[in-house]
């Protein structure tokens, strides 16, 4: 099939290569046009376009263009395309990582106006291109039908790692879970590693704790392969500063469980050690930006920006 991809970052640009990869024709468009170009010229199924209006007129009806770029340019990108000239019919994706009622209400203006809008959580970081992706879609059926053969090829298989859970909002609201939970097993695995490494009288080596749990144990996961492979290459995480940011889903899952009166102190405590990290030191919130740089290429503050 053919679509657009708008927004060509750390996650943007893998997943046109594995769109593209899987024989889908791709339209690439990126604020930072060489980016777009340069992307094109690894494979002959991507297209460099510089403008919203050449990414309208490269698409057949129905259109097809998937956004990755920040929550909060979702909205000025959609009326941008809109003014190029998009259709009634035509389907807005939005795979970033936007607040689920946004997506809620997107949908409700885009099809007051005729256009269709789909939203889909997006999961793998920099290891999708070569794992694939997790994907939490919402929206109708029908829209979801349209672009389905994508969803295949993004996802780890053609039948697992991806799934139509629900109404517009359900894929981000999904997704937003899925990130508090992240944020509680990474802190567990944090406070886990200080505990041992602050222990005296034993000398307990991390590397090698980390690799024996790899194999056999019920907290193994990829997580704790991205600590392993950190410590690996410097037990000390000397080169990481302690000092976490947080996304916005993991606020918006504990204000959720707020509105819902759901109790979930272990996902709000993640959040709040966050905030603690930015006032002293610690070892846990090295071993946190391993895992935050290891699954998401995030960037992580130096040290000397402490």
């Amino acid at each position: 099939m053919k679509l657009a991809m708008i927004g060509l970052g750390r996650m943007g640009a893998n997943m046109v290569r594995r769109l593209a990869k899987d024989n889908h024709q791709i339209v690439a468009y990126n604020r930072s046009e060489q980016v777009a170009i340069d992307l094109a010229k690894e494979d002959e199924n991507i297209q460099a376009v510089t403008s919203f209006k050449a990414v309208i007129d490269n698409l057949s009806a129905p259109r097809i263009i998937w956004l990755m770029v920040p929550h909060e340019h979702v909205d000025t990108t959609i009326e941008t395309i809109i003014e190029a000239g998009l259709e009634p019919g035509d389907l807005i994706i939005d795979g970033g990582n936007s607040n689920y009622k946004q997506s809620q209400r997107r949908e409700l203006e885009l099809e007051a106006r005729g256009y269709r809008f789909m939203d889909s959580g997006t999961s793998g970081g920099v290891w999708g291109l070569e794992n694939g992706y997790s994907l939490m879609v919402g929206g109708k059926k029908e829209t979801v039908a349209l672009v389905e053969p994508a969803l295949k090829s993004l996802a780890p298989s053609y039948d697992t790692g991806w799934g139509h859970v629900g109404p517009a909002g359900a894929g981000h609201y999904v997704k937003m879970v899925h990130n508090g939970i992240e944020y509680g097993m990474m802190q567990a695995f944090a406070e886990g590693f200080e505990l041992m490494e602050d222990k005296p009288g034993m000398d307990l080596d991390m590397t090698q704790i980390s690799q024996i749990w790899q194999h056999g144990s019920v907290v193994r996961s990829w997580l704790l392969d991205l600590i392993a492979d950190a410590m690996k290459q410097d037990v000390a995480l000397s080169g990481l500063s302690d000092y976490v940011d947080d996304s916005g889903e993991g606020r918006w899952t504990i204000e959720a469980s707020i509105e819902q009166a759901v109790p979930a102190p272990v996902l709000s405590l993640a959040l709040q050690m966050r905030f603690r990290s930015r006032q002293e030191n610690t070892y846990s919130g090295k071993v946190l930006n391993a895992m935050r740089a290891g699954f998401g290429g995030h960037s992580i503050k130096p040290v000397k920006n402490k």
